[in-house]
């Protein structure tokens, strides 16, 4: 019994770069090193995989199952561990329709897509395509290639069974028709039929009994009967389905596995002395074979089993006739053949390669990357916050003891030299370059902005351009221009674009406001930069503290500015330990991933941030409030030094210059350490600014790419559109030329100039008929037989050729009669099929030779006569 299986086609893809755009997110999302090298290896792996899966012919073996199992698990894998959308990592796959091949007019069906999940959707259909296209091609002789066969198709079925239910309720939109839900659907239930077929095979080669191979039998074809009703009353289905074999495959199919049940358990009923049952039985089986035979002859062969049935048939009713005499009952009466069912869908698994390895195994998934990300600002912020305590505390430190002039109150014994803490002040603000640093880092800050601005303006003006480009498309195409809109697509990059712009807005009014600072201080910090000597000639003369020298009050106050020291410098130590505190959250997050299924980040950071700045915390504030007591312990005892010290002007003046002094390097300090700050801020953001340039040049060239396909698409499709929604109905005058025959009407050749005829020598005679009892044809002027009309299959003559470049109208030199019905080729040149030949006058006509006789020519060759 030879048997036919239905096998699936493979979808086809173009080719897509995956290295370069997934080495691009590593290459801004990971620092640089080991790890970020041995991810961008990764990708160029990933990259090869895919070439081996898709770009290249695939041999119906199980190493190339292989490679397809092996790249969808690492496309299953890396899915959560990068951000696969239109808006960030946009990837656009291109596949073809596996069942729709193309016109000449247009290609074959084909979708764009930025979806993982769809190129992931083309890789299991071609994982069921390849597994029935393996189980077909198995020997079904032997127990290994039963056993090889049920196990493909049952993959095939599950895959099939898997995109229907699974993958796609994950898609927005409406793919090809090979992966649309009623086809694949259909698919699984023609792979589970003959899958079950297998078994039923393996069943009968193993020689089971015939209760269980009936059973088998009866299954499967329940199965094929399925299938054969989904591919008739679906509408949806390819037309692969109809005009590939496919249909009456499957109704021969049920046919056959149906009179296999009926065979076996007419067996059984033999076995069981039921005569009349088995008769019936195979009674059945036999107008079932039958019905194969005259309809379904060409693509099932059940010879076999048609004599098998006939043989049994006439046994049982000879022995019934002659022995039992049993009743012999309707089919309809019977009881139904059992059902047993060995196969199920194969279900479908991460890792469905019992070989693979993880190419990213190393990299966290993008969930991990999130949550690490929020920690990480959630860390940065708490840094921020405490180092921004102390810095604050600093400056209240230093504003009071500048408004008090200390420690130079106290230092000032002679009233002529310059405090030394004046002079410790003045050799700072000069090694740190004086305003020679300030006005160059001044300088550069608006050079930096404007780069930073046209950074955010051109990625900006791309997503503009892009967006305008598709509204208008969607314009012009309407409800066909089926893809996002770029404008709800660039709604995260506006936002993002948004605050970019905001940052660089507030950070060039924070530029103003230290620029204005620098010009109020620029005098003080000028006098400060001055050597030694101009600096004391600068400062007045006065000594209002020189009878307080030695004095409870200074030595109080000494005291106190020097525990006032050393709390600045505890905060400097406190600083650097606060920065430098260093714990992973990786493991921490991947555990509640991996118990939980999901990450609540903000319960486990802050419990994280709490153990591991909690000390440092503490200290902070213990040291801010022992400045605090510090400074009012100081303007306490100053208040004291101010009363007991003498006052006059020229003290006066000299005070109020030292803490000009002081105040000026506090300010420098400060100034300098805020536009380095902003440079560093520039510079800063001009990588990140860059990032997003790159991240929206990106999506609109992917966006782009999409277009063109879509594009192409439509053009395609509107090329295969009729260009009117009805055919016109032909003019009456041609309904009326053709309503003599049943052929269609032979257009009116264009008009022609008519020579006026020329006597033309007798006609011949006919040739000889071939046959000693046909009488020799009388001359007599009979109406000519009309041409007989050339039939496709070639078995009519062909008739006489319209115009050039022979003429065909009477009246013309060289007209030459239509050629009379014989049996000869009529493709062949020869007695009345030869163009007319010109005969110089006064010359004899010459002899052609004897054309020889064509191969299979019925009748002997006839007399040649010349032309």
């Amino acid at each position: 019994m030879a048997t036919t299986f239905v096998s699936v086609p493979l979808k086809k893809a173009s080719e897509v770069d995956l290295a370069k755009p997934l080495s691009k997110f590593i290459q801004n999302t990971y620092p640089s090193g080991e790890s970020q090298a041995e991810y961008i290896k990764a990708a160029e792996e990933l990259n090869s995989l895919r070439k081996s899966a898709v770009c290249r012919a695939l041999d119906k073996h199980d190493s190339s199952l292989e490679i397809l199992l092996r790249y969808y698990d690492q496309l299953c894998v890396i899915e959560p561990k990068f951000p696969f959308s239109e808006n960030q990592l946009c990837l656009t796959f291109t596949w073809k329709d596996a069942f729709d091949k193309g016109s000449l007019f247009g290609g074959s069906v084909k979708l764009s897509f930025a979806s993982l999940g769809f190129e992931k959707t083309c890789i299991l259909f071609n994982i069921g395509a390849l597994a029935s296209q393996i189980a077909s091609e198995q020997n079904l002789e032997n127990d290994e290639g039963l056993k090889a066969a049920a196990k493909y198709y049952q993959l095939a079925s599950g895959v099939f069974q898997h995109i229907k239910d699974s993958a796609l309720s994950a898609m927005n939109r409406e793919l090809t028709m090979d992966t649309s839900p009623d086809t694949v659907g259909t698919l699984s239930l023609i792979m589970l039929a003959q899958a079950q077929e297998v078994f039923f095979l393996k069943a009968a080669a193993d020689k089971m009994k015939d209760a269980i191979i009936a059973k088998l039998a009866n299954q499967a074809a329940d199965y094929y009967g399925d299938a054969f009703k989904q591919c008739q009353f679906k509408e949806n289905l390819p037309k692969y389905f109809y005009f590939q074999e496919v249909l009456p495959v499957l109704a021969a199919k049920h046919c056959m596995m149906q009179a296999n049940a009926e065979y076996h358990q007419s067996v059984l009923a033999k076995q069981q002395k039921k005569f009349g049952e088995e008769i019936s039985r195979l009674q059945h089986a036999s107008d079932l074979v039958k019905t194969i035979g005259s309809r379904y002859d060409e693509y099932i062969n059940v010879k076999d089993l048609s004599d098998k049935i006939a043989r049994a048939l006439t046994a049982a009713k000879k022995d019934n006739d002659f022995i039992y005499h049993d009743r012999v009952p309707d089919v309809k009466d019977l009881d139904p053949v059992g059902k047993a069912t060995l196969v199920k869908p194969t279900p479908v698994s991460v890792p469905m390669s019992q070989k693979f390895t993880d190419l990213f195994v190393k990299m966290v998934p993008l969930a991990v990357q999130q949550s690490l990300s929020m920690c990480n600002q959630r860390r940065a912020d708490l840094v921020n916050k405490l180092i921004a305590q102390m810095r604050e505390s600093t400056n209240l430190a230093n504003g009071v003891l500048a408004s008090l002039n200390l420690p130079a109150a106290i230092e000032d014994v002679s009233g002529d030299d310059i405090p030394q803490s004046i002079l410790d002040k003045s050799k700072a603000v000069i090694q740190q370059g004086g305003l020679q640093t300030m006005d160059q880092l001044i300088r550069d800050l608006p050079g930096l902005l404007q780069r930073n601005k046209e950074i955010l303006d051109e990625a900006m003006r791309i997503l503009d351009q892009e967006e305008v480009t598709d509204n208008e498309l969607k314009a012009k195409f309407k409800e066909r221009w089926q893809r996002t809109p770029s404008n709800e697509l660039y709604k995260p990059l506006r936002t993002e674009g948004a605050n970019l712009r905001a940052t660089l807005d507030r950070a060039a009014q924070a530029d103003k406001v230290v620029k204005e600072r620098y010009a109020t201080n620029s005098e003080i910090i000028a006098l400060l930069c001055k050597p030694e000597a101009e600096l004391n000639a600068a400062i007045p003369s006065g000594n209002p503290t020189k009878s307080l020298q030695g004095s409870e009050v200074i030595m109080l106050l000494k005291t106190l500015l020097a525990s006032l020291n050393e709390v600045k410098k505890e905060r400097e130590t406190l600083e650097n330990d606060v920065k430098s505190v260093q714990f992973d959250m990786t493991s921490k997050f991947l555990t509640a991933l991996a118990q939980d299924g999901a990450i609540n980040e903000e319960a486990i950071s802050v419990t994280e941030l709490g153990q591991n700045y909690g000390s440092n915390t503490q200290r902070v504030q213990k040291n801010l409030k022992k400045q605090e007591e510090l400074l009012a312990s100081i303007q306490t005892a100053h208040e004291e030094f101010s009363k007991s010290k003498q006052s006059n002007t020229d003290a006066n003046q000299r005070e109020e210059m030292l803490k000009k002094l002081a105040a000026g390097h506090d300010q420098f300090v400060e100034l300098v350490g805020n536009l380095k700050e902003g440079t560093q801020f520039y510079n800063g953001i001009t990588e990140h600014l860059l990032k997003f340039q790159t991240k929206c040049t990106d999506i609109v060239f992917a966006r782009k790419t999409e277009r063109d396909e879509l594009l192409k698409d439509l053009q395609q499709s509107i090329a295969r559109e009729p260009s009117a929604p009805n055919i016109p109905a032909a003019p009456a005058y041609q309904i009326a030329a053709s309503v003599g025959g049943t052929t269609p009407a032979v257009p009116t050749p264009a008009p022609r100039t008519v020579f006026q005829p020329k006597p033309q020598p007798p006609a011949r005679p006919p040739p000889p008929s071939v046959g000693s009892n046909v009488a020799t044809p009388t001359t007599t002027n009979t109406p000519a037989a009309p041409a007989p009309v050339a039939s496709v299959g070639g078995t009519g003559v062909l008739t006489q050729a319209q115009g050039p470049p022979y003429p065909t109208y009477q009246g013309f030199p060289g007209y030459y009669p239509l050629p009379m019905p014989m049996g000869y080729n009529q493709y062949a040149y020869g007695q009345y099929s030869m163009p007319y030949m010109y005969q110089p006058p006064g010359q004899p006509p010459f002899q052609n030779p004897q054309p020889p006789q064509q191969p299979g020519y019925p009748y002997p060759p006839q007399q040649f006569y010349q032309q």
